[in-house]
């Protein structure tokens, strides 16, 4: 039963929300900025904090709890799957080989994976994260990135609070560590995850940027799409910096990635 559980991702999630919360509660239950200003009814600030850490959460669960991109049944793409202006552009016939997953035994399309820890094929597979307890893919990539991006501007602004709540006055570091060494202990949470987000927010951002993918970016010569493209790093997907944030952003819908991959190739040529 408990491995159930925890396989589900109840742990991981419960500790997160617990994590936030309780850092969120310290900061303005300590003499803070926070704090400071909802003794001087200044309540702009302790709002607006509140519902951005209230806005991380709810992304972090949706991120969390949505399909991925999961393959649930063996269908060979077509072009439903591209976007008009795509499907305008790419060749009516491909001659790419799927290839069949060894655990699942369906097709996967390009750039799909099998996840051993979802037990699943998933399309556009980014990578697994084990503290959202989910995959990253191609239907929740972009809201992955945007989860980043808020969970950034709440932990930065949550270290500047826990910051603001230290002082200095106190002679003797027992006294002073009984004094604020839970708010000493905050610093350093938000501290390290707010360099940790911010570098994987930067690593996607240039992954989008480049409409590659962690799993592609990492394991290029064993790919055998990307290790036939060529021994350089040019990307068969790589439409131009606008046009690949704008896909990112923007197309929400399943893209035909072997026929885009087949347009790529002819022009290549």
């Amino acid at each position: 039963m408990l491995k159930k559980v925890f396989r589900s991702g109840f742990l991981v999630r419960s500790g997160h929300t617990v994590l936030t919360w309780l850092i969120t509660l310290v900061l303005f239950l300590h003499d803070t900025d926070l704090r400071r200003f909802e003794e001087q009814g200044e309540l702009m600030q302790p709002v607006v904090f509140s519902l951005l850490v209230l806005l991380s959460v709810m992304l972090y669960f949706t991120v969390s709890l949505m399909d991925p991109g999961f393959i649930l049944t063996e269908t060979v793409q077509g072009p439903l799957g591209a976007s008009e202006d795509q499907e305008a552009m790419l060749p009516q016939a491909t001659t790419l080989r799927l290839r069949r997953c060894g655990y699942c035994l369906l097709q996967q399309p390009m750039r799909a994976r099998h996840c051993k820890a979802c037990q699943r094929c998933v399309r556009k597979f980014d990578h697994h994260c084990p503290w959202i307890e989910n995959c990253v893919g191609e239907q929740n990539h972009r809201w992955f990135l945007l989860y980043l991006l808020v969970q950034l501007g709440a932990l930065t602004w949550a270290f500047h609070i826990a910051l603001s709540g230290l002082s200095w006055s106190q002679v003797g570091w027992g006294p002073w560590l009984r004094t604020h060494g839970v708010l000493l202990g905050c610093v350093a949470v938000t501290g390290v995850f707010s360099m940790v987000v911010l570098v994987l927010l930067g690593c996607h951002l240039y992954l989008a940027s480049t409409n590659t993918t962690t799993w592609e970016f990492m394991s290029r010569p064993r790919i055998a799409y990307l290790r036939s493209w060529g021994d350089g790093e040019d990307n068969p997907f790589d439409r131009g910096l606008l046009c690949n944030l704008w896909d990112f952003f923007c197309v929400c819908r399943t893209v035909a990635w072997d026929r885009v991959y087949q347009r790529a190739h002819r022009d290549h040529i």
